[in-house]
């Protein structure tokens, strides 16, 4: 209860002291994109792997097997695709047009004056992310009840609290600080605690003996393990479904909101590489540290678990003392606050940017913004405590919400940055379709009779998405007008040229200074533009 109540006092020091920084919108939302590289891959690892890292995953492998850590090899790649593919290009397209948030970026870059893609692409980012930050809570009123016997209710009540604060008070440079402290208390419990549970067993080759003696089907890559009535059976094999629907969860990167906006903050596209093999390597390390509790839970617990999902909580407590054991599930609790305070701020500026800014208020002053957007992050949280409330699975939750973000805008956003003549049409037609495949998934399959597949709502969606950008963005309306080429990512005349045909900020923000005045100061990636593109 000490440790917890250190860490827990500890960030909201952290909003206090990030408070006296934050006096811009620009500020609370992408905090002036002035990330490092090492801070930039903390963040984005502590945003991305939410509560479900150290319940979800070794809950998943304590049940199924070594099976359930295709989830794990999916997220890997789709970890590097996202920094190698994404990462630089965002980086540039974002901060030439001035945008903060992804609906911003969309209806610039397909100079959309309907302004449909960004009430489209907000009220998506709103939507699934209120249920995302639902399972960030329950996870936390889980803990709780769990670890102090506090009850559900009164652990998730506090936890929100604490989160709520140090989000308005701070923004995006407290989620950054506290990220850092965060991103490195995960992995250190993702290598100690293996790391004793192994050391205890006397190392793998007599987990290997345990786990072949409980069955068989436990070190089967190719199954899933059955658990029912605290009992292993050998269960049925993934087959090519099962893979596919595990695997595809590395689909989902390309348009997890949250995790995009590290990219867009990093204060240059030089610092991307390091960042990336930063980034990689700590997902790896605490992927594969989450799957290992799974498994020596198995081992080394007296008894077979109630909840799976609490393997990291009772191995904690069977295996070390209660000092050491508040250090490790301190780090379970951060795994938690950094997903949920990351999609409260993306919620809340999304918010504020696209919908009331974009429709209600075009002039708003930036202190009326900050204001707006401090009351958003408590709006969205309200809204989420509420769901919350209600209870269910917290892999379940998230996997709900990552098929939603990953489906709506995983294509739309790669087809935006390589494809430079696809329509607004093909961005609008992609969304819709990604969500709507997503939200209506679980109905269409039993439709759809001997075609049932079983698969994860992230393939159908990200197939469905993808094929509806692909046709509308061919056939269906005018190509942008500016040429969206390659950007290039290092200091060449080919990327000063390129970047001189990137547009200006959209209307409704500050102007560009006349010329010759440089608009870019001191966070460029690469040459300045030497003048504006033929045509403005």
């Amino acid at each position: 209860m000490i440790t917890f109540g250190v860490f827990l006092i500890a960030m909201v020091m952290v909003g206090i002291v990030t408070h006296e920084e934050t006096t811009t919108f620009d500020d609370f939302t992408v905090g002036s994109r002035k990330l490092t590289a090492p801070a930039a891959a903390l963040s984005a690892g502590a945003a991305d792997m939410s509560g479900w890292l150290f319940l979800g995953l070794p809950g998943a492998v304590y049940m199924a097997g070594i099976g359930a850590t295709w989830i794990a090899v999916g997220l890997i790649v789709g970890t590097y695709l996202n920094w190698r593919l994404v990462a630089p290009r965002l980086r540039v397209y974002t901060e030439r047009v001035g945008a903060v948030t992804l609906p911003s970026y969309l209806e610039e870059r397909f100079e959309d004056r309907s302004r449909v893609i960004r009430l489209l692409s907000a009220t998506v980012t709103v939507v699934f992310f209120t249920v995302y930050v639902a399972s960030g809570l329950l996870a936390c009123g889980l803990l709780a009840d769990e670890i102090f016997g506090a009850g559900f209710e009164l652990g998730l009540t506090v936890f929100a609290v604490v989160i709520v604060i140090y989000t308005i008070l701070g923004g995006f440079r407290a989620l950054s600080v506290s990220h850092s402290i965060q991103g490195t208390l995960m992995v250190l419990t993702a290598v100690a605690l293996p790391a004793i549970t192994l050391w205890q067993l006397g190392g793998f080759g007599a987990l290997h003996s345990q786990l072949d003696a409980v069955t068989p089907a436990l070190l089967d890559p190719g199954a899933e393990a059955s658990f029912a009535d605290k009992k292993w059976t050998s269960g049925e094999q993934l087959g090519a479904v099962g893979m596919i629907s595990l695997l595809a969860w590395g689909l989902g990167y390309f348009g997890q909101p949250h995790i995009l906006t590290r990219f867009m903050s990093i204060r240059s596209t030089r610092d991307i590489p390091l960042a990336r093999r930063l980034g990689v390597g700590w997902v790896v390390i605490v992927l594969a540290g989450a799957s290992l509790i799974g498994l020596t839970g198995i081992a080394v617990l007296d008894k077979p678990l109630k909840n799976p999902e609490m393997a990291v909580i009772a191995l904690s407590a069977q295996l070390s003392s209660p000092w050491l054991a508040g250090v490790l599930l301190v780090a379970v609790l951060a795994a938690i606050k950094s997903t949920v305070d990351s999609q409260l701020l993306v919620s809340a500026t999304s918010l504020t940017e696209d919908l009331y800014r974009a429709f209600l208020n075009r002039r708003a002053s930036d202190t009326s913004l900050l204001l707006i957007g401090r009351l958003s992050v408590l709006a969205v949280a309200l809204v989420a405590y509420v769901i919350a409330l209600s209870g269910g699975a917290v892999l379940d939750i998230v996997a709900y919400a990552w098929a939603g973000f990953g489906a709506a805008f995983g294509p739309v956003i790669l087809l935006s940055l390589f494809w430079p003549r696809m329509t607004a049409a093909g961005a609008k037609a992609g969304m819709l379709t990604g969500a709507l495949t997503v939200l209506l998934w679980k109905h269409i399959d039993p439709l759809l009779g001997p075609l049932e597949s079983g698969l994860y709502e992230m393939v159908p969606g990200v197939l469905a998405a993808t094929a509806a950008a692909v046709v509308f963005g061919r056939f269906v309306g005018r190509p942008p007008t500016l040429d969206w080429s390659d950007v290039a990512e290092d200091d060449t005349p080919q990327a000063a040229a390129v970047h001189s045909q990137v547009p200006s900020p959209p209307q409704n923000q500050t102007p560009w200074p006349p010329y010759p005045s440089s608009p870019w100061t001191g966070q460029g990636d690469g040459p300045t533009p030497t003048g504006r593109p033929s045509g403005w």
